[in-house]
């Protein structure tokens, strides 16, 4: 695993709201994930853990600290700077899949390729058939998300995630609105892609019967992470 390939935060603070109204949701966070590592991070609504990923990927600037995606410091970018790594190095599995409601699945990636300014080509048909196919979804690449289950249409979310090989992914939620079976396959699915990708993932959950899938968890809560075993140790 190489840790130059991966995610760095460094002393990350994120301070929201004004005067008496300030809470921080982020406290002195340090955390990295090395290429090829799923991290787990564990903790209840309100911990931090949207907050975490928001500040990864770029969505929402530190109050201080530094977040280095690969080799490149995030927190000091230009804002079109930051659009360009966002899309060619940082990945998203959302909680709800986000699919465009008209474009089949096939569709979907290659709108990543759109997004990049040129129109795509056979090469990125190729590539996105050969995504649909390793997460089991070749069969279904010309459905629209109407027609898909949401455990597919969360396959298919993974498949696009990976059409821009990114460096980082961030994981939010992705058993939420699926039984325990289905849940649990996609996080073995989000494994398996992680570690023959080479992507340092982070993935944020509330389900503990998920951590078993993944490289390492730790724990979140006000806004600080500690590791697991500290946070269910007996007091």
């Amino acid at each position: 695993m190489d840790t130059g390939k991966g995610l760095r935060v460094e002393h990350v603070s994120l301070v929201l709201g004004d005067g008496d109204q300030q809470v921080t949701a982020l406290d002195d966070v340090s955390v990295t994930v090395k290429a090829g590592e799923l991290l787990a991070v564990l903790g209840p609504s309100g911990a931090g853990k949207s907050s975490l990923l928001a500040v990864c990927g770029g969505l929402c600037t530190p109050t201080s600290g530094h977040i280095h995606v690969g080799e490149v410091d995030i927190t000091g970018l230009s804002r079109s700077r930051l659009t360009t790594v966002r899309r060619e190095q940082i990945g998203f599995v959302f909680q709800q899949s986000n699919l465009v409601p008209s474009l089949s699945a096939l569709d979907q990636l290659l709108l990543m390729v759109h997004l990049t300014g040129r129109r795509p080509g056979r090469t990125d048909r190729e590539k996105a058939m050969g995504l649909l196919r390793e997460v089991g979804m070749e069969q279904r690449a010309g459905r629209r998300p109407g027609q898909l289950s949401g455990g597919e249409r969360q396959r298919v979310g993974i498949a696009r995630a990976f059409m821009g090989q990114p460096t980082v992914l961030l994981v939010d939620e992705p058993t939420s609105m699926l039984d325990h079976q289905r849940g649990r396959q996609i996080v073995q699915l989000l494994a398996q892609q992680c570690h023959d990708r080479q992507v340092a993932t982070l993935m944020v959950t509330h389900d503990r019967d998920m951590l078993s899938l993944a490289d390492r968890a730790v724990h979140m809560l006000d806004g600080r992470l500690q590791p697991l075993e500290a946070a269910f140790a007996p007091h």
